[in-house]
């Protein structure tokens, strides 16, 4: 028959059947299935290559209309003819639904483990486990860019905006991973507005804020490490995982290896002084390969350790503003520019950033003369340093 409002009125279904197939005679595959109930649903059925007869299920009749119907039938049954498989992409699609973030999330970090340095992935791992954890249990493909933003605001009310903007980042991140992989088609996080905009920390102390810090220094692991973190000019975790093997006290000269930078390349630093004496002095614990902390691992307690030595510099009556670990580094780099004249690529050289004149080649032929400016800007630094 060919459907038309009359036809599609005057179906009716054999004594005792529970359903029956209509098929359209203007579009081969095309159809209604009619219940015993009265209701009526659009179909469409196609032969696969491998002999296969799949059929789908378009809509209800009172809900989809002929035209519609008829239209989506074709667009089916089109894909079939060049070989496609409806059915299959239908099924592929819901169990793509069916897959929650959650799960998703922690495939990514399994992956993500791998690339990371142990502090950046414990970084991603927080956030998208507990800050993004009330969408967790959403279908991935079906998480919005609202269902994003409300979170958002969530986490900058519970923990502040730069943290807001922070998980923000990390699950933009892992939406393009998705992206990457197939199993998303698009990045919710795209278009939704930031907390906040992270402004890159400029603090620099002062001479008198620096004396206070390095006065209040005791001699437990915390107050050497922040000794040495200004007269090396190196990264918190750096010195905090220094181990026995990277030092040598006759040259004297530390080396950290290649897979403990954040730019993958070993690095030498010449010891001042002031440098050799403290790693001379550290007591040692014995069977322990790292200079300072307890246990297997090298140095962790940075919170308590910045506490007490805040307390200090407080009882002392200097004031110093509020700064972090991370502000000695930059202090230094900025004072042996200024008070030193140090130039530019020498500093770079000490904080083992690699620029356009250390890259490739040049980088290997120039690490000699590299290790005589590092050793006399350090030493010049040092003694900048017990002076003030």
């Amino acid at each position: 028959m060919r459907f038309n409002r009359q036809t599609l009125d005057a179906l009716t279904l054999p004594p005792g059947k529970a359903a029956g197939f209509f098929w359209d005679d203007a579009l081969k595959g095309f159809g209604i299935k009619l219940n015993a109930g009265g209701s009526k649903q659009w179909v469409v059925q196609y032969r696969t290559p491998d002999g296969k007869t799949p059929r789908l299920t378009i809509g209800r009749v009172d809900t989809v209309s002929l035209d519609d119907a008829r239209r989506q039938a074709r667009i089916i049954l089109g894909k079939a003819q060049t070989g496609q498989d409806p059915h299959a992409e239908k099924a592929a699609a819901k169990a793509r639904n069916a897959v929650a973030l959650g799960s998703t999330i922690e495939t990514y970090l399994v992956k993500a483990k791998d690339r990371l340095k142990p502090r950046s992935y414990e970084e991603v791992e927080r956030h998208l486990r507990r800050h993004w954890h009330p969408l967790h249990a959403l279908p991935l493909t079906g998480i919005r860019r609202a269902d994003v933003a409300l979170n958002l605001n969530r986490i900058s009310e519970t923990t502040g905006r730069i943290n807001a903007t922070r998980s923000r980042a990390y699950l933009s991140a892992f939406f393009a991973w998705c992206v990457g992989e197939g199993i998303a088609e698009s990045n919710p996080v795209i278009g939704t507005n930031k907390p906040a905009e992270e402004v890159s920390r400029d603090r620099v102390l002062t001479k008198a804020e620096l004396h206070a810090v390095w006065n209040a220094c005791e001699d437990d692991d915390h107050s050497l490490i922040v000794r040495l973190l200004i007269l090396t000019a190196q990264r918190r975790d750096e010195v905090g995982a220094m181990t026995e093997a990277e030092i040598d006290l006759s040259t004297p000269m530390w080396t950290i290896p290649a897979g403990r930078t954040k730019n993958g390349r070993a690095h030498e630093i010449p010891l001042s002084e002031p440098a050799l004496s403290i790693l001379r002095g550290k007591h040692r614990m014995a069977g322990r390969s790292m200079v300072f902390g307890r246990g297997s691992g090298g140095y962790s307690a940075w919170s308590q350790g910045k506490a007490r030595l805040d307390q200090r510099i407080a009882a002392s009556g200097v004031v110093v503003a509020p700064w972090r670990i991370h502000d000695l580094r930059r202090t230094a780099a900025t004072m042996m520019a200024e008070y030193l004249s140090i130039q530019p690529h020498v500093i770079e050289a000490v904080l083992n950033h690699v620029s356009g004149s250390k890259a490739g080649m040049a980088g290997i032929y120039n690490r000699a003369t590299y290790r005589a400016e590092k050793q006399d800007a350090l030493e010049q630094w040092a003694f900048l340093v017990t002076a003030l």
